[in-house]
């Protein structure tokens, strides 16, 4: 068992055991939330800005609030000035984390903050009325396109570490960390040799080493360490722009943590990349064209009776595709609301199955960061029953059974065509008629569909 209590070694991989060098497990893309829950209300954002202000709210107007973004803005740009950090003023519609991707491929970077990415998007802003004697008789809390500002830091245990923080109080943020940055960096520090495409180890020289190593995610010590990446970067190099921080010990402005995506995955990794091909293809093939929803639904651990609240969740569009954005690469994906597994072909030996929930709400176990270990669960849960794709394939027909049927044969001196169970016509016929005798004792190349009688 894993330290999430799912087995590693299912069924493909025990399957498949002689073909691999090894397998790992590991959480992937995590972004968490950012917040201050004071801020989030009218009367808890009053009781902050009056710790703030030596319990006066005089301040506390529109304007004032609208000079704390423009405080925001010109300490981020006159800090990044004089430290030679860039500041990249993103349009609409830009991949912001593939710019980060080529920035660090073409420069050298040090711990901290080493780029600065500047984009809109919504957030929420507070809106002050005041009566005409000049006292606060309503804060609203509005939606607004506001500037973000995504610092991206080198972390020496997680290395690339991007905060995305708005500009307006209350400063919700978002921290977006990867965990097979970390494991690289554990894996270096423990002399374990790889090589790394993206979030993937593409070879390892020592596959159980880097197992244990990756096994570092135990559930009591993950959220210490999430914490520590948090708290050791958000306040000293982001927020600090807003509110320094004397400012903050004053105000007892102090961020929690929810968990809002996440990732996991299993990797097999295979000693000869043709086999990898061979058995992914398989699976692919022949598991595509008898896929349903019931199906899938129960696949991905999101079957159950549909509450009075939330039965829209469960008629959110639902799709199967197969993907081939390179030549060397195929990709197959199910999505199911919220929810999307995922299976593919990295580099020349590993096959990846993948399990991301895109808002954790799907899953209906709670967001705060003490959930973290369960809801790596319940992905860890799903890249299992996803790896049992492979059933289809396996254990009730002899080898390359399936692969003979569809090709041509003879029966004496007569050609007849093979079977081809991917095809309608083949499926909606065989059922409805017995084979004769001479087809029974024929071996499986030598079998054709009966035709049916009238």
């Amino acid at each position: 068992m894993d330290h999430y209590g799912v087995a590693v070694l299912d069924e493909l991989t025990e399957r498949y055991g002689d073909l691999l060098t090894g397998s790992y497990d590991c959480v992937d893309r995590i972004v968490l939330n950012a917040y201050f829950s004071l801020g989030y209300n009218p009367g808890g954002f009053r009781v902050w800005w009056r710790r703030w202000h030596d319990d006066s709210d005089e301040e506390l107007d529109n304007t004032d609030l609208m000079r704390m973004a423009g405080r925001f803005a010109r300490r981020v740009r006159a800090w990044a000035n004089a430290h030679e950090v860039p500041v990249i003023d993103c349009k609409r519609g830009e991949r912001k984390h593939q710019l980060a991707e080529e920035y660090l491929a073409t420069h050298i970077v040090g711990r901290g903050v080493f780029l600065i990415l500047v984009a809109r998007a919504s957030a929420a802003v507070w809106e002050v009325t005041r009566s005409s004697s000049g006292v606060v008789v309503n804060l609203a809390k509005k939606m607004a396109f506001v500037n973000h500002y995504s610092f991206h830091i080198m972390d020496p245990q997680w290395g690339h570490v991007t905060i995305k923080m708005s500009g307006h109080p209350p400063f919700g943020a978002q921290v977006i960390l990867n965990g097979h940055e970390y494991v690289a960096t554990q894996a270096r520090e423990a002399g374990i040799g790889f090589a790394k495409q993206g979030n993937c180890f593409t070879a390892v020289a020592d596959p159980a080493g880097l197992a244990q190593v990756a096994d570092t995610w135990s559930q009591s010590a993950t959220i210490g360490r999430l914490s520590q990446v948090c708290d050791r970067w958000i306040y000293s190099a982001c927020l600090c722009f807003g509110l320094d921080l004397d400012e903050q010990d004053r105000s007892g402005f102090r961020y929690g943590y929810s968990v809002y995506q996440a990732e996991y995955s299993r990797n097999l990794v295979f000693t000869v990349g043709a086999e990898m091909d061979k058995v992914f293809d398989r699976i692919v093939d022949r598991t595509r064209a008898r896929l349903d929803v019931p199906t899938l639904r129960a696949l991905l651990g999101a079957k159950q009776r549909p509450s009075r609240t939330g039965s829209s969740e469960l008629s959110l569009p639902l799709a199967a595709m197969i993907e081939t954005p390179r030549y060397d690469l195929t990709m197959f994906k199910v999505h199911f609301g919220l929810l999307t597994s995922k299976a593919y072909t990295k580099g020349e030996h590993v096959l990846r199955f993948e399990a991301i929930t895109h808002n954790t709400k799907q899953l209906r176990c709670g967001r705060v960061l003490d959930r973290f270990p369960e809801i790596i669960g319940k992905l860890a849960g799903m890249t299992g029953r996803f790896t049992t794709l492979d059933c289809v394939d396996a254990g009730f027909l002899p080898e390359d059974t399936l692969d003979q049927l569809p090709l041509p044969s003879r029966i004496g001196a007569t050609r007849i065509g093979g079977i081809d169970l991917n095809k309608p016509r083949i499926r909606s016929t065989w059922p409805r008629s017995s084979p004769s005798p001479q087809h029974r004792a024929g071996s499986p190349s030598q079998t054709s569909p009966p035709r049916s009688t009238r």
